[in-house]
């Protein structure tokens, strides 16, 4: 059955040269405003012929490290800068971002877990839709910033997945690294089939993701990591000129090969980690344990490495319920090939 039209329209023309900012407008109507929308902010630059490169963050909500940079970026960058277009689209689930949360305030909403959409469908899946309808068919490549939000910290690092296409495995991979953070992944999610990366690539188009922190802020060493690391992804597909700036340590390869990479627990209470993040660990070693808060002279809960590696991301708050990812632990390895 064929969709109807997105209710999203854009206050920018894509298609005209120079710098606009506007909004991707979705028009709403709750108890706080009867005709209201939905004020997605975007920057369009663009000069001339050339590829286009989507640049995105605010997946979720309370994941700034992309969020900021591109905000940044959105103000600095001249038309002359570029070859080609550029599409910034630094929140896209706004309403995510204003409340500061992971998901959407109107409809409960996970946009990374709600591709590619539905122009019917709540408020988030109408979002999803237009990203994957409208904007990434305009795109030949795709950044789409994150860090760990409120509940994970991770060590910075881009990534790009394992893909039946090759060669487009083959283009990403070599995005991820020239990305230049200290990490470069090959990235195993635990569900694929509603996030925008699979939206993405099912699309043909070359789709890099990040985890550039956590905790809920921002610091300068991870911002500079994240700016850097936009402006080598565009000198690297021919959007700008110069040269691609490595990470000032030689950059490490983790390859996340299965779900086995994923440690979650099993019990609720009060977690204390014992290794620190980016360390190396051993396949039995203990990482981690959980004591009950309901009571004293309780023995807490050991949970272990199950595999030799890099403690690549951790749970942040202390507090943990069952089904929490507790740690999750990367194959180091010598190279990355497609």
């Amino acid at each position: 059955m064929t969709k109807r039209p997105s209710p999203i329209s854009a206050t920018v023309d894509f298609a005209v040269d120079g710098v606009q900012h506007g909004y991707l407008k979705l028009p709403i109507s709750n108890d706080e405003s009867a005709w209201g929308a939905v004020m997605i902010p975007v920057a369009v630059i663009k000069n001339g012929e050339g590829p286009t490169a989507l640049l995105t963050g605010g997946n979720h909500g309370d994941e700034y490290e992309g969020i900021t940079a591109l905000l940044k970026l959105a103000s600095e960058l001249e038309a002359e800068d570029i070859r080609g277009r550029v599409i910034i689209v630094p929140t896209m689930n706004a309403p995510a971002a204003q409340a500061g949360k992971r998901t959407s305030p109107l409809d409960g909403g996970n946009l990374n877990r709600s591709f590619p959409g539905d122009p019917d469908g709540s408020v988030t899946e109408q979002i999803a839709d237009y990203f994957t309808r409208e904007l990434v068919p305009l795109a030949d490549v795709v950044l789409d910033l994150h860090s760990g939000g409120s509940t994970l910290d991770i060590v910075p690092f881009a990534a790009s997945h394992h893909l039946e296409d090759k060669a487009l495995q083959r283009r990403a991979l070599e995005g991820a690294i020239a990305f230049g953070a200290p990490t470069a992944m090959l990235m195993f999610e635990l569900d694929a089939t509603k996030l925008f990366d699979t939206a993405v690539e099912s699309q043909g188009k070359v789709f890099v993701a990040t985890e550039l922190g956590g905790g809920g802020t921002t610091t300068p060493e991870r911002l500079a990591i994240t700016e850097r690391g936009i402006e080598n992804f565009l000198i690297h597909f021919g959007l700008m000129e110069g040269e691609v700036t490595p990470p000032a340590e030689p950059q490490v390869y983790v390859d996340m090969p299965d779900a086995s990479c994923y440690v979650q627990s099993e019990h609720s209470g009060l977690l204390e980690l014992t290794v620190a993040l980016g360390e190396r660990v051993a396949k039995g070693q203990l990482i981690a344990r959980v004591y009950d808060l309901t009571r004293t002279g309780a023995t807490p809960v050991e949970y272990h490495a199950g595999r030799d590696g890099m403690l690549v991301a951790r749970r942040f708050p202390a507090r943990v319920n069952m089904g929490d990812t507790i740690a999750v632990i990367a194959e180091v390895v010598d190279r990355l090939e497609a």
